[in-house]
């Protein structure tokens, strides 16, 4: 299986910064906090709102009512442990 790093530094590929996305992470920072991508040396948050797109948020609207937009799933923490 061909995979495509995004994050060196901890070993992220393209597909995990997806499946998170798609679990309602809308931003880098929400990203980091699901995977810790972008969080060394930096050098990945460019190419990390590049996969996230400036489309608007599946979740934004739990957020204005005071929700929780992004709570990895267990399926996405097993992902990460992989």
């Amino acid at each position: 299986m061909y995979r495509v790093f995004v994050c060196s530094c901890f070993g992220v590929t393209e597909e995990q910064v997806k499946k998170h996305a798609e679990g309602g992470a809308c931003t880098p920072r929400q990203i980091a906090s699901a995977c810790k991508a972008g969080t060394d040396c930096g050098s990945c948050v460019r190419r990390i709102q590049s996969l996230l797109g400036r489309g608007s948020c599946p979740r934004r609207d739990l957020v204005d009512q005071g929700e929780p937009a992004f709570a990895p799933t267990a399926e996405l923490m097993d992902a990460e442990a992989a």
